[in-house]
């Protein structure tokens, strides 16, 4: 009975918590479960992983991106991270649970970044693996738990929380600054202009650059910033009105559309 707690407490102390990966990335396991908390607002520049990283935040949102586009990920959703992958990400009141896994031993393929669904299994299989040692016995119990944490991150549904950029510099830079003061009223024919291309040759163009019509892509550009100003706690009624939204009705109706819920419902 003494060894058991002794067991128990002696993995609990053992825990990987606010750790650096840097500490921990040879440690002879194929997936590395590691908790950390960070500050409302924290800023991690561009960097990258030798492993692959799924990272899920347990609370806030994350604002994640690379140079293929802009992600937001909300609460009790996570995002993947291929291995190698240059990101930057934002911290809006996060404790996240990351995964940190050789590629040999990724689940899921291909190179850009995604937001996954997080079930409530898997949800319990993060909290439970970050608190695990880094040398679990992979073996036993543990093993298994990692190996069916993995499982799920594989099969678990990507989110449409993407706005792609364009390799076109010029048409790039009319993106990221669209991200960062985006307005439901801009027009294509509006960027055309800058770019000395007709409407029709435009749009063509600006899908074939991102995958997404042009209204497309400003809708869901439009979404993500709302989303990451409502987890800051901005009313409603501000967000709409600095998107373009001639009510916040309208606004409220949008993003009941696209994502099923009442914008409150993004407010910490």
């Amino acid at each position: 009975m003494f060894g058991q707690q002794y067991s128990r407490f002696r993995q609990s102390f053992n825990a990987v918590r606010n750790q650096s990966l840097e500490s921990l990335d040879h440690t002879p396991r194929a997936v590395l479960a590691i908790g950390t908390d960070y500050a409302p607002g924290t800023m991690l520049e561009t960097h990258s992983h030798r492993r692959a990283q799924f990272l899920y935040g347990a609370t806030g949102l994350m604002e994640v991106g690379t140079d293929d586009g802009a992600w937001v990920v909300p609460p009790h959703s996570g995002v993947w991270i291929p291995a190698g992958k240059p990101h930057r990400v934002r911290m809006v009141g996060v404790s996240t649970r990351s995964l940190y896994i050789e590629p040999a031993a990724a689940p899921r393929r291909g190179t850009l970044c995604e937001v996954l669904a997080v079930s409530a299994l898997l949800r319990h299989l993060l909290i439970e693996a970050t608190d695990l040692p880094a040398l679990y016995d992979k073996r036993g119990r543990d093993g298994l738990l990692m190996d069916l944490t993995l499982q799920e991150v594989g099969r678990a549904e990507a989110l449409p929380f993407f706005a792609p950029l364009p390799s076109d510099e010029r048409l790039a830079a009319l993106c990221i600054e669209f991200l960062h003061r985006p307005d439901v009223r801009i027009s294509p024919i509006a960027w055309a202009r800058q770019l000395h291309q007709s409407e029709r040759t435009f749009s063509r163009y600006f899908r074939a650059q991102t995958g997404m019509s042009f209204l497309e892509w400003r809708g869901q550009a439009c979404l993500l910033w709302a989303m990451a100003q409502l987890a800051m706690g901005q009313p409603v009624t501000t967000v709409a009105l600095q998107l373009g939204y001639d009510s916040p009705g309208a606004f409220s109706t949008m993003f009941r559309r696209k994502l099923g819920n009442n914008p409150s419902t993004f407010h910490p």
